[in-house]
């Protein structure tokens, strides 16, 4: 192999060598990043920025932003992750996929900077995006945390717009074990003078005393902004920059969760851009996310593909589903094993013809057998509703030959397994 940063390498090599530079997957922390952005001179000064926290719907919410925004004709810029084919999705501009040769050129200025300041994986990836953003100055950038907030790579960079979508029990090892101390380090993307939007319902008062003892300008959801749900469309009502109430009447209905909506459309309200309501009805009606209630085919078979891994999202996943119409429902489920599987498993109160359940070959993952044992406790009804299989492509090709037109397939349970649905589902 040629050196390290030689022009010869390609996009696979980069990633292959990002990821022994560090023996730590997760190692939470500002002071190696922000040395070596300072190297890079990385300043989204140029940018209007927002950073998307929250447990869940933090992608939904980022590619709303992304939507409404092109819809008014601005440049976007998004950092997302994690990604399911491949690596380029996670930097995007103008709609785009960042290319491989602009991805390499960014990984060998950030090796050619941190001498031997180490990086992880998602640090490296962060500092390339960022670089990206400094160099091609969108006229709006929205960054994704990875995780938490407070010590994420992504709080180097002030936001002019702060939100978190949601606080639930989840990455508590990182984070804390109550939705107080988990609140407050998603509450640390907050700055001073800077709005910051909450969508979550019942929102930390650890966040909430955050946002005012730094002097955030907070706006909750049901306090500050709303929605009016109906049959066939919905209501918002919230306020703009200079205070004023607005309302949008009859919305119709997205394709991604309302609670994010609502917040992504309170936090356009509160940028300087001229978003017009048209604007803003066009990016909502075109806004959709893989892994996030996706359609898809398995031979004739409905195949839906969402990446709900913990029990809130799969409470949303539940109720999304409760709302198409009936069909004979077969879940294929897997999960990693740090994850709350018992209460993602109660939390289906949907008929389930049958649970499909895979092992994921990653290091973290459960295997079949692993999630079948939470059933006795957590879904004893089920217990005679289940087959296990070595990974998601043999419960795919063998309900691909099972099932009809009158059947519904749900991919759930992790981005890996989604991942891998994708890979079989899309593979000609």
């Amino acid at each position: 192999m040629a050196g390290v940063g030689s022009s010869t390498w390609g996009l696979a090599q980069w990633l292959e060598y990002i990821e022994s530079c560090h023996p730590g997957e997760i190692d939470l922390g500002l002071d190696r990043v922000s040395q070596v952005a300072t190297k890079l001179e990385i300043n989204l000064n140029k940018s209007f920025v927002f950073t998307v926290g929250g447990t869940n719907g933090k992608g939904t919410t980022t590619r709303l932003l992304e939507s409404v925004f092109s819809a008014a004709g601005l440049v976007v810029a998004t950092y997302t992750s994690p990604h399911f084919q491949h690596y380029n999705e996670r930097i995007r501009l103008a709609g785009q996929d960042i290319s491989d040769q602009d991805l390499c050129r960014c990984f060998a200025q950030i090796e050619a900077k941190r001498s031997d300041i180490p990086l992880t994986y998602f640090e490296y990836g962060t500092l390339a995006a960022l670089l990206f953003f400094t160099q091609t100055a969108p006229d709006v950038a929205v960054l994704e945390v990875g995780l938490g907030g407070r010590l994420d790579a992504i709080n180097i960079i002030d936001a002019d717009i702060s939100i978190v979508t949601t606080v639930s029990m989840d990455h508590m090892d990182w984070l804390g074990d109550t939705r107080d101390a988990i609140g407050f380090e998603k509450a640390g993307i907050f700055r001073s003078e800077k709005p910051a939007i909450c969508g979550d319902l019942d929102p930390p008062q650890t966040l909430i005393d955050h946002a005012q003892s730094i002097g955030s300008h907070l706006y909750l959801r049901n306090v500050d902004f709303s929605i009016f749900e109906k049959d066939e469309s919905w209501d918002w009502k919230g306020r703009n920059q200079q205070g004023e109430t607005l309302e949008f009447f009859d919305l119709g209905m997205p394709s991604v969760p309302l609670q994010n909506a609502a917040t992504a459309i309170q936090a356009i309200l509160l940028s300087p851009f001229c978003v017009t309501e048209a604007h803003m009805r066009s990016g909502l009606s075109n806004a959709s996310l893989t892994g996030r209630m996706q359609m898809l085919k398995l031979n004739q078979s409905q195949c839906i593909l969402d990446v709900a891994h913990n029990p809130e999202s799969a409470a949303y996943l539940n109720s999304a589903l409760s709302k198409l119409p009936p069909k004979q429902t077969h879940i294929v489920l897997g999960m990693l094993a740090d994850k709350d599987i018992g209460q993602v498993l109660q939390t289906f109160s949907l008929e389930v013809e049958h649970w499909h359940l895979v092992s994921l070959n990653t290091p973290r993952g459960a295997t079949a057998t692993q999630l079948q044992a939470f059933f006795k406790d957590y879904a004893p009804n089920h217990l005679d509703k289940i087959t296990l299989y070595s990974d998601v492509s043999s419960a795919l090709t063998y309900l691909a030959q099972q099932l009809s037109e009158q059947d519904r397939v749900v991919v759930a349970g992790s981005f890996y397994t989604v991942t891998d649905a994708l890979t079989y589902l899309t593979s000609p």
